[in-house]
């Protein structure tokens, strides 16, 4: 069974990862670097995830290949989106919001390597109705 306890866990587990590549790399790299660094650390880690799976879309009965892809879903509950960008938009917490609703995920974490401390200024979490619903 899902808790908040066990979210909290899982999401520090994942910052502890990006802390750690984000110390080894810095900022002003490519996504697609810190993406395969990211991979390799929770391996690390023995974390579960899936990289870049294909966001399902269901409109009106049908299913869509829309091409959404999440970067990481990790242990089938936590949507994770990294980025390297100057400033986060309000499309890029879009973005994590409708992947969460998607996917059926409670929380989702939005992280930018494009920071000086990833820990202060290069993450943000997001939670929904569904974590609302979850035991602590």
């Amino acid at each position: 069974m899902i808790t908040k306890t066990y979210l909290k866990d899982l999401v520090y587990q994942v910052y502890g990862a990006a802390i750690e590549v984000h110390k080894s790399l810095g900022p002003g790299l490519l996504e697609s670097v810190y993406h395969k660094c990211m991979v390799k650390e929770l391996i690390l880690r023995g974390i579960g995830f899936l990289s870049e799976i294909i966001v399902p879309v269901n409109y009106k009965g049908l299913e869509l290949e829309a091409e959404l892809r999440c970067d990481l879903f990790v242990e089938n509950i936590l949507v994770v989106e990294l980025k390297s960008l100057e400033t986060i938009l309000p499309v890029h917490e879009a973005q994590i919001l409708t992947y969460m609703r998607l996917l059926n995920s409670p929380e989702g974490i939005l992280i930018n390597f494009n920071t000086a401390n990833i820990f202060k200024e290069g993450q943000k979490t997001y939670v929904n109705e569904l974590y609302r619903q979850l035991k602590d």
